[in-house]
């Protein structure tokens, strides 16, 4: 299924558990991704959901390199290999989406967000052995798209402004880290994605902290996706418990 959000230029689609973001174009990117992770350029971003506990499950080999299992998947959908891959235990169903535009500059954000792993940072890494909600990995996944050209040190800031974001608004909320203590700052396995045009193609930013138009559009995209998207979650989690 191909979806186009209406004012969106970001098209996305949903096929076999997986969100795939085409960027129309290669675009430079940033991101914490275990398949493509790193400073690169491309045209896909793929988000593909897995078991809450892939490493325990009996096929575990294949889960012991991320990259390669994600280029399998990318391959299996028709999706150029050479692309920036996440996983995810949360169901692609929960995908949220946010845009905002000002003075010719426009950034969307594509989110799927989950709490069971929540973490406040600074916390000891929980045991092999440790509660059994922290292995119901949920993960909050960011994927972040702007027609700005940002510089290298604006895309690292652009990656600050979302995880001061996401943190902000996890503390607006309440949400406790696994462990019972309040304050969770994230969950221990999130990954973040900004995706940008390359040289020439739209304005040049050199910064993208919060006291930019470029930080404080990228601040409110991702606020909504994760309000909206812990929305998602506490209903699914209220029909799922066991």
């Amino acid at each position: 299924m191909t979806m186009w959000p209406d004012g969106f230029t970001t098209r996305y689609r949903i096929a076999k558990d997986t969100l795939i973001l085409d960027l129309g174009t290669r675009m430079r990117v940033l991101s914490s991704a275990p398949r493509g992770g790193g400073l690169r350029t491309t045209r896909y971003i793929v988000n593909h959901q897995v078991s809450s506990n892939p490493v325990r499950q009996a096929t575990h080999s294949k889960w012991e390199h991320p990259a390669r299992y994600l280029k399998r998947i990318a391959v299996d959908l028709g999706v150029d290999p050479d692309c920036v891959g996440l996983m995810t235990a949360v169901p692609m169903k929960q995908v949220v989406t946010c845009r905002e535009a000002q003075d010719g500059i426009w950034v969307e954000c594509f989110a799927t967000v989950g709490v069971t792993n929540a973490v406040r940072a600074g916390e000891p890494p929980p045991r092999e052995e440790a509660d059994s909600t922290v292995r119901r990995a949920g993960t909050i996944n960011l994927m972040v798209v702007t027609n700005a050209c940002l510089a290298v040190p604006a895309l690292v800031c652009a990656v600050q402004v979302v995880t001061e974001s996401k943190t902000g608004v996890l503390r607006d909320h309440a949400v406790p880290s696994w462990t019972g203590r309040p304050g969770a700052t994230g969950t221990g396995t999130d990954a973040v994605v900004v995706a940008c045009a390359l040289r020439g193609s739209a304005p040049r930013s050199d910064y993208a902290g919060t006291h930019t138009p470029i930080g404080s559009l990228i601040g409110r995209v991702v606020a909504e996706c994760l309000t909206q998207g812990l929305a998602r979650a506490t209903e699914w989690a209220a029909t799922h418990r066991t």
